[in-house]
């Protein structure tokens, strides 16, 4: 089996190739392809890929539709798909696809690790794990993976600005789908955190996740989402 790696990124230029550099020690081995599916339409991010190796293209900016014209470009049985500022764990390619071959399992996603030292991000990456495990609902930052034919079953990622991924999972669990969280941790940054500060961020992305679940569309929360629009 091959794993497609689909990355959307939107002006990363500046960790784009850390991020790919990562994926050689997740893999050990095993083949992948990454394909890096640009938001900006001049390309910026992947102006800046040094590895020739890596499928890239445009296309309309927002996660959703990026990754789906990224998945549709993939030729792996698998699909993960994996933010620009999230590393995964090494070794994981292998454990990946044990999880998902004995038919239990049509995906997963890993526990969250924040790259920051600070005691508070080490709780919030705990708490967030403990939850999803609870829910098996993950979110995009935890690197979900999903069989190719069941991602294409589900229909992809909805059209939504924001959310997209719990509205996959949603599916996904009316459908009776099971999906793993496996123990290991996919590191994401903390820029977001930091830039808008730590107790607004968690604040807001509960009252957002909640508000979601209550029934506001993501239209209209996305506002309050991104500062800038």
């Amino acid at each position: 089996m091959k794993i497609s790696i689909i990355i959307p990124a939107l002006h990363e230029g500046e960790q784009i190739n850390d991020a790919l550099n990562s994926l050689k020690a997740a893999a050990s081995g095993i083949p992948y392809e990454v394909i890096v599916a640009d938001g900006d339409p001049a390309g910026s991010t992947i102006r800046q890929i040094d590895d020739a190796r890596v499928i890239t293209l445009t296309a309309p900016k927002g996660r959703a539709r990026q990754m789906n014209a990224g998945a549709a470009r993939a030729s792996g049985e698998i699909l993960l798909f994996l933010h620009a500022d999230t590393h995964l764990p090494h070794n994981v390619f292998f454990k990946i696809m044990a999880s998902l071959s004995d038919g239990r399992f049509i995906g997963g996603a890993f526990d969250l690790g924040i790259r920051n030292g600070r005691w508070i991000f080490k709780v919030i990456g705990r708490c967030a794990s403990w939850k999803h495990r609870l829910t098996r609902v993950p979110y995009g930052d935890q690197a979900i993976f999903m069989l190719c034919h069941y991602f294409e079953k589900m229909g992809g990622f909805p059209d939504i600005p924001l959310m997209e991924d719990v509205e996959l999972m949603k599916r996904v669990k009316r459908q009776r789908g099971r999906i793993i969280i496996l123990p290991e941790t996919a590191m994401t940054s903390s820029r977001k955190w930091k830039q808008d500060g730590v107790a607004f961020t968690i604040v807001r992305n509960w009252m957002i996740q909640t508000l979601y679940l209550l029934g506001l569309p993501a239209q209209r929360l996305v506002k309050y989402y991104y500062k800038q629009q």
